[in-house]
């Protein structure tokens, strides 16, 4: 009881400190910890709404008229932050986390009161608190990082670029969305390849987001429009040619049983199989045959690949490497996208394909090998690459740069650390 009783003043001490601020927001405040069901934390919450400068997620397509008015918006508030000197750099010599008491810490709150995601009710001190928690996760997760309200090496570099070139980032992505601003069909997935992240969009809406993996700066993931017409059901793999000179080869040159022991066939241009061992792998002579992997659970597209037309042989599919998604930076692949939890994203593209549901999904990759499914209506995809975009309430979302093409080597956060 002491403890609940310790936590209630310091809500109602917090309370009263915003009501100097208004009586309306502060009674707003005031009901929001009356009401709140987790009574024990009640100081908590009251800092967290006086913190947050307004929701970071939403439903609303990057692509969309609405995106690019909040994105102009954004650009009027940026110029004038650059107007009035931009914000101060934070030093990136200490950690600094909740309970820390440090000068840096009044720093960090400046440069976050100046972005909006600390609010000047949080007032200024050495103090990493609840308000100071709240915004730095909100930063984080702007930027894409993982919201644990602790400043990493990741988290300080994106703190310290300079606002100048956040205001330039946010101009040159304005030109990117006005081009994709009209109509883009009522369904279609957009893949945003510095976000690695992909928007199933139906009627103005996202209904699902997925987080991807996409090419390595030395194998880019190509900026492309299509349709997806095709999904295949535990696929075979045909190793593109430049996948074979440049990894397999090599690996073959290590080890000699590393075809089979991945379930990969060696096929003759006439189709019939040829034995790894007869190959003289210390050329590249081995590039003319196809790199055939079985269906299964190494197959490197899992159980999915999901198929439209491009001159650039790339896909999207399921991976048996799961942990990648996890990962922060995810530029792994060759070019292609593999795509998380891809069988919801599956279902959600066969909706209106007569017979596949679900379950007959589920039972197919289980039972069945190499099952292809033409989609009843195509449905149109695009490979963009937008690094800044805004979905209102306050939340500018900012990115790495990271094949460098938004003009600027400070916005190459991950290759610079």
């Amino acid at each position: 009881m002491k403890t609940n009783r310790r936590m209630f003043l310091t809500g109602a001490g917090a309370a009263a400190t915003a009501a100097m601020t208004g009586a309306a927001n502060a009674q707003d405040l005031i009901e929001a910890i009356i009401r709140s069901p987790r009574r024990g934390a009640w100081s908590d919450q009251f800092d967290a709404r006086a913190s947050s400068g307004g929701k970071v997620t939403s439903n609303l397509p990057i692509f969309s008229q609405e995106t690019v008015a909040h994105l102009e918006r954004a650009i009027m508030e940026y110029s004038n932050i650059v107007s009035q000197g931009g914000w101060p750099r934070v030093p990136d010599d200490k950690k600094l986390e909740l309970g820390v008491v440090d000068p840096n810490v009044e720093i960090l709150r400046r440069r976050l009161m100046i972005s909006g995601d600390l609010s000047q009710r949080a007032g200024i001190s050495q103090s990493f608190d609840s308000y100071v928690d709240a915004a730095v996760k909100r930063f984080q997760a702007r930027h894409g990082l993982p919201a644990d309200g602790v400043t990493g090496r990741h988290t300080f570099a994106a703190l310290n670029v300079p606002a100048a070139i956040r205001l330039g980032q946010l101009e040159t992505n304005l030109v990117r969305l006005r081009s994709m601003s009209g109509f883009l069909g009522n369904r279609y997935v957009a893949v945003n390849i510095p976000a690695a992240e992909i928007e199933a969009v139906d009627n103005g809406r996202v209904e699902l987001r997925h987080t991807a993996i996409v090419g390595k700066v030395d194998r880019q993931t190509p900026i492309l429009n299509s349709k997806i017409n095709e999904i295949i059901i535990n696929p075979y793999w045909n190793a593109p040619v430049s996948i074979v000179r440049k990894d397999i080869i090599p690996l073959m040159r290590k080890n000699p049983n590393y075809l089979t022991d991945n379930n990969i066939r060696l096929i003759a241009p006439d189709g019939s199989e040829v034995d790894p061992l007869t190959v003289d792998w210390s050329t590249d002579d081995a590039a003319k045959y196809r790199f055939r992997q079985d269906p299964g659970r190494i197959n490197a597209m899992a159980s999915i690949k999901i198929n439209f037309p491009n001159p650039h042989a790339v896909y999207m599919h399921d991976t048996p490497q799961q942990g990648l998604f996890r990962d922060l930076d995810r530029f792994y692949s060759s070019g292609c996208v593999r795509v998380q939890n891809v069988r919801d994203l599956v279902t959600w593209l066969l909706r209106e394909t007569d017979g596949w549901d679900r379950r007959r999904i589920e039972q197919t990759i289980q039972n069945d090998e190499d099952v292809r499914v033409a989609l009843n209506n195509a449905v149109p995809v695009y490979f963009t690459y937008i690094s800044a975009w805004s979905t209102g309430d306050g939340a500018v979302h900012l990115r790495d740069d990271i094949y460098g093409r938004d003009g600027a080597s400070e916005l190459q956060i991950s290759t610079a650390l």
